[in-house]
């Protein structure tokens, strides 16, 4: 069975590794992407590979989480997004794509992955 893959974004290498260890646990694959140059590249180098979307709102460049996710959904509408951040989730209302969700670090690796499953309306392995 393929394992759906999802592009994360995020630039803090320690929160990296403990969204592919959590991510990993529950059956999904990931590629990841430490800015929004890099994540912008990767969906345009092919969108519909991805299932959905994991993006950290500040990315420390002039792009942001939010101006990835609503480039990916140009290309995908449908692609499922969650958001991460710090401090910026009061923003969601007004930036965020809808249909997404959005999560406050930090965060247990349940909720990522329940957040995730959700979206893409499959069922994590546990």
């Amino acid at each position: 069975m393929d394992r759906p893959l999802l592009l994360i974004v995020e630039d803090e290498r320690l929160l990296h590794l403990f969204i592919e260890d959590a991510l990993d646990g529950a059956g999904f694959a990931a590629v990841f992407s430490a800015d929004a140059k890099t994540a912008v590249a990767e969906l345009d180098q092919d969108v519909a590979r991805f299932a959905g979307l994991v993006t950290d709102i500040r990315l420390g460049s002039i792009l942001s989480g939010w101006d990835v996710a609503r480039y990916a959904r140009k290309l995908q509408p449908a692609l499922p997004v969650v958001y991460i951040t710090g401090d910026s989730a009061h923003e969601w209302s007004a930036e965020g794509v809808p249909g997404s969700l959005v999560l406050t670090k930090p965060f247990a690796e349940a909720q990522l992955v329940t957040a995730v499953a959700q979206l893409l309306n499959v069922p994590p392995l546990t």
